[in-house]
């Protein structure tokens, strides 16, 4: 029993100016063949649950193809194309088949396919034909499409966010291979697209009102006796017209069942619309809420949401820190050129600094002063523990720790680093419990690595391509008639 495994997988932010290139994926993930096992073998990662899973069923997991690039802006359509033809061609090389594992993002768009999942999904199912199981997973960010549901014979989202169970779904979508392949079921699938877009604000797992929302999930998947059920919250940054929640059901040779217990689902979910709005809590509350609190306190910039696509250079949260008298803060920016003026003046000296902001002010104005140099790093650090996104090995490139008069403590890297991981600190030989507070750039994905040293998060609401308030976006494609956009939106279930 051999079976291939691929992986394409990016976030795409159609709202961020710049493109998505080759490079980008060159700096993260970009192998094929048996670079695949050997990548992703010991990975908190699906690919690494395909590889345990398909060993642990006596199956041959085959590596095909994987890419992945931190998110950033629409990917050009020359690599998009690319991407798909290495995809192809290694799948043309891997030799007979019983079956393919694949793991898109979901909320994947290139210049040339809005829906770009679909589309390679498409070509993948056009290679192999009707019959080859096609499964896998999904982030819950996914923007899911009908064509990647058509592609596909079963698709898990990840259940966690933080996405800390990405290895264990990787694992289940194994099982339910080679029980296929076996012959022991028949698994198919259907979804449900309630018109609605969930604030990004309200979309933790751990939190209400998407507690709630998985365990009725749950429940309906094992009342139904259903091999698996997935919750997508959709990616609001990607400006396409498949942009949006869904809820996918699979069953065991039984079609009706999985749309009639999806359409339930996605019934319940509409129904609690108005649970999905943001609070949007602005940065002088956050602060004031920040000194009353037990430290550290993890402000939560939504504005600059890394992992959503942003540029890592938003300066607003800062500059309020900045005009505190006393700060026990930590900021981190990305400002290749300011990290080269701080290796140039060397550590123990003070220099005059213009730190991040970008000239239209989307992220606010740069932040500048009198900054000294603390440290210099290289900027290298692994994660070993599951962590949001499943990555281990972090590349923030030079790195500067910078002191500001008032004490508030500036990492400025040369590479956007997401907040994933304490070691993006403890590499630069900062104790977390140091500060009173501390920023990330994020909005869910943060809370698994830093719920181990703060006992308060508060998100804030920040200006930028990652506002958590959709309202302030300008769409062009989404669907019309789409709550929140449009209070007063009816599903045609409903009327």
């Amino acid at each position: 029993m051999r079976i291939g495994l691929v992986a394409l997988l990016h976030e795409s932010n159609t709202f961020a100016a710049d493109r998505t290139t080759l490079d980008h994926f060159q700096r993260d993930i970009l192998v094929s063949g048996r670079e695949v096992l050997a990548r992703f073998a010991d990975a908190h990662h699906e690919m690494g649950g395909f590889i345990q899973g398909l060993r642990e069923g006596g199956a041959e997991p085959v590596g095909v193809f994987a890419a992945r690039a931190l998110p950033s802006g629409t990917i050009t359509a020359e690599t998009f194309d690319e991407l798909t033809q290495q995809l192809l061609h290694q799948l043309k090389q891997a030799g007979p088949l019983d079956g393919i594992l694949v793991a898109p993002h979901g909320a994947t768009v290139a210049e040339n396919h809005p829906d770009a999942d679909g589309a390679w999904l498409t070509e993948v199912r056009e290679l192999v034909g009707p019959d080859m199981p096609i499964m896998g997973t999904l982030d819950p960010h996914a923007n899911l499409s009908p064509a990647m549901v058509a592609a596909t014979d079963a698709l898990l989202a990840y259940q966690t966010n933080p996405h800390v169970d990405q290895q264990q779904r990787g694992h289940q979508a194994a099982q339910l291979m080679v029980r296929t392949v076996r012959g022991e079921i028949s698994p198919v699938q259907a979804a449900a697209f309630p018109p609605l877009a969930i604030s990004i604000e309200r979309q933790c797992s751990q939190e209400s009102p998407a507690l709630e929302f998985l365990a009725e999930m749950e429940r309906s998947r094992q009342n139904h006796s259903l091999l698996d059920a997935s919750f997508f919250y959709g990616f609001p940054y990607a400006d396409v017209p498949e942009m949006g929640s869904a809820v996918l059901c699979i069953a065991d040779n039984n079609a009706s069942l999985a749309q009639s217990v999806a359409d339930e689902l996605a019934e319940t979910l509409w129904q609690r619309r108005a649970d999905t709005l943001g609070t949007y809590c602005d940065i002088a509350t956050a602060i004031q809420k920040a000194r009353e609190l037990e430290g550290p306190v993890c402000l939560l910039e939504m504005g600059d949401n890394i992992g959503a696509g942003s540029a890592a250079k938003a300066t607003w949260i800062a500059q309020a820190l900045m005009r505190e008298n006393e700060c026990r803060a930590f900021v981190a920016l990305c400002d290749p050129a300011a990290v080269s003026q701080a290796q140039q003046t060397g550590i123990g000296a003070s220099l005059q600094l213009s730190i991040g902001g970008q000239p239209d002010e989307i992220d606010g104005s740069p932040l500048e002063g009198m900054f000294e140099v603390v440290s210099l790093h290289a900027g290298h650090f692994a994660e070993e523990a599951p962590r949001h996104g499943g990555k281990t090995e972090f590349d923030m490139g030079p790195t500067a720790i910078l002191q500001a008069a008032n004490g508030m403590t500036l990492q400025v890297t040369t590479h956007r680093t997401a907040p994933w991981s304490l070691g993006q600190l403890t590499h630069c030989g900062l104790d977390p419990q140091a500060f009173q507070i501390i920023v990330a750039k994020g909005v869910n994905a943060p809370l698994a690595a830093y719920q181990d040293v703060c006992p308060h998060f508060i998100r804030v609401d920040t200006p930028g391509i990652t506002t958590a308030n959709m309202e302030r976006l300008a769409y062009a494609h989404r669907r019309q008639s789409m709550y929140p956009f449009e209070r007063d939106a009816t599903w045609p279930r409903t009327q």
